[in-house]
């Protein structure tokens, strides 16, 4: 059985221009804690070379134990900052914390991660590429609940119009206030995209005000 979480889960569908609320399910993810600059981050860069090898163990995994052919998700992070004018008006990365992460399906196990994990440290030792982020990868539900997201075409240097506008016309318009972390979903591959095409969810979570 195949499945792709990003045709089926209204979680990963948004318009450009679009501000909608929704309901978002809780979903389990593979992630890694950091800080700083995630052009230039050392952290960062160790972050998505530990995510990626234990995501695909898993695929590979649950197609062999439980005959399900599950796509391996997009890079996702969480993104907040002491304070959060560096995400708009200054966009000062350096001040960014992130976590970055990978949803996978819920019929993976905590006993399946962590075999996965084993995994891919014993193929890195004989490999002689050492992966300094594994041991922070951990498995951990992310339950969002209400909404507000949106779809940006362009580069991720673009957003802060878009999140200026989400953060102080929408939501307050809309009887919301925010709560929890900036979501982005990276649909592209910016490896093989030019900046220009890059498409990315940008999502966050809201409460009512009443």
């Amino acid at each position: 059985m195949a499945i792709d979480p990003k045709k089926t889960l209204d979680a990963y569908q948004a318009k450009r221009g679009e501000f909608r609320v929704l309901e978002v399910p809780a979903m389990q993810y593979l992630m890694v804690d950091g800080a700083g600059d995630p052009n230039t981050s050392g952290e960062y860069a160790d972050a998505l070379a530990a995510l990626y090898p234990v995501a695909y163990t898993l695929k590979f995994a649950l197609r062999e134990q439980a005959g399900i052919d599950a796509v391996v998700m997009p890079l996702e992070g969480l993104w907040h900052a002491s304070d959060m004018e560096s995400f708009t008006t200054r966009r000062d990365k350096s001040a960014w914390l992130w976590t970055m992460m990978i949803m996978v399906p819920e019929q993976i196990t905590v006993a399946m991660f962590a075999e996965a994990v084993d995994t891919v440290a014993n193929k890195a030792v004989k490999k002689k590429q050492p992966l300094p982020a594994l041991p922070l990868v951990r498995l951990e539900t992310l339950d969002e609940g209400q909404c507000v997201q949106t779809l940006h075409i362009g580069s991720y240097d673009d957003e802060a119009p878009v999140l200026d506008d989400l953060h102080h016309r929408f939501v307050p318009e809309n009887g919301l206030r925010m709560r929890g972390r900036h979501h982005e979903i990276y649909l592209s591959d910016a490896r093989r995209v030019e900046a220009a095409k890059l498409r990315t969810i940008l999502r966050q979570p809201v409460a009512s005000i009443s």
